[in-house]
């Protein structure tokens, strides 16, 4: 038995699984296995198997929904961490507000909050990401954004757990002080504000943004958008006018719907991914000059 497997037996048991499909646990269900996988269901469980994995210096890669990442064929080495704390608590009164730890899905959030007549969320209910993901990247859609809602993040660091206040996380366009740093960190939980309003005025603007959403993005397993849209362009715009909509290596297609989109039709290789990805990159760049740049993050063995 290897160190890593003796180390979170000893004190996580059955929450470790060694040689795991980590396919259907994300959003493209493409991937291959992790060597170990151990899952947290709780803030507290999260910050404990980090802090330990530190300490040991065992290096892991964190998962939380699975969205915006094509995993290897061959999988990950070594430690994949599961994030599945989920707790939710809102806050009423004249100001409400919600917390969430780092797994929940964003997404359910923002429709958790419209059940209850809480606005503020209703550009993150099409988000298909995690709370800790969004957190980490300043992830928005519709004109808003994790900056504009966020109020404090718990954040671990090996220094300890401590509350960052907004202003601390220096957002930008998809970023953080957490994505530019070299400082190890997980988010743990989030504190957001939200405002005071009808379930049918938050159930309207949700129903626009999803029926938006729909008509520009294709049905399907998918990572979400594959490239960033370079500075006064768009990546779907110049895959198309490439003239590679439709085009399909093995299983995997960019979507004759949107060039920004890869979809797996089913038993997809990642390497069919990464070959689209390729002649994307190769073929927008001789006829038009422009590199794209992924979007996306290729994770475990290539």
């Amino acid at each position: 038995m290897t160190m890593p497997l003796k180390v979170l037996l000893a004190r996580f048991g059955d929450k470790v699984k060694e040689n795991v499909s980590l396919a259907p646990y994300t959003s493209a269900r493409i991937g291959g296995p992790a060597d170990y996988l151990v899952t947290a269901s709780t803030a507290d469980e999260l910050a404990e198997i980090v802090s330990m994995l530190w300490d040991k210096g065992l290096n892991y890669f964190m998962l939380g929904s699975g969205s915006n990442i094509l995993i290897s064929d061959k999988g990950i080495r070594g430690i994949t961490v599961l994030n599945r704390a989920r707790a939710v608590r809102f806050e009423n009164g004249s100001q409400p507000k919600v917390w969430a730890e780092s797994g929940v899905i964003f997404s359910n959030l923002a429709n958790r909050c419209a059940s209850k007549g809480l606005s503020g969320l209703e550009w993150a209910a099409t988000v298909p990401g995690t709370i800790g993901g969004a957190v980490y990247g300043n992830a928005g859609a519709f004109g808003g954004d994790v900056s504009g809602n966020l109020i404090q993040a718990e954040i671990l660091t090996e220094a300890g757990r401590a509350q960052w206040p907004v202003e601390k996380m220096e957002y930008g366009y998809r970023t953080s002080v957490l994505k530019h740093s070299q400082t190890k960190a997980v988010v743990l939980s989030a504190e957001l504000s939200l405002k005071i309003a009808t379930k049918e005025e938050v159930a309207v603007k949700i129903e626009q943004f999803s029926e938006r959403r729909k008509s520009t993005q294709p049905p399907g397993a998918s990572m979400g958008s594959m490239f960033k849209n370079p500075t006064d362009d768009y990546a779907g715009r110049l895959i198309e006018a490439a003239g590679l909509k439709g085009t399909r290596i093995g299983n995997a297609e960019i979507s004759p719907a949107h060039g920004n989109f890869f979809v797996n039709h089913g038993q997809t290789k990642a390497s069919d991914i990464r070959a689209l990805i390729e002649l994307a990159q190769k073929t927008v760049a001789d006829k038009f000059g422009v590199k794209l740049e992924l979007e996306i993050e290729l994770i475990g063995e290539w």
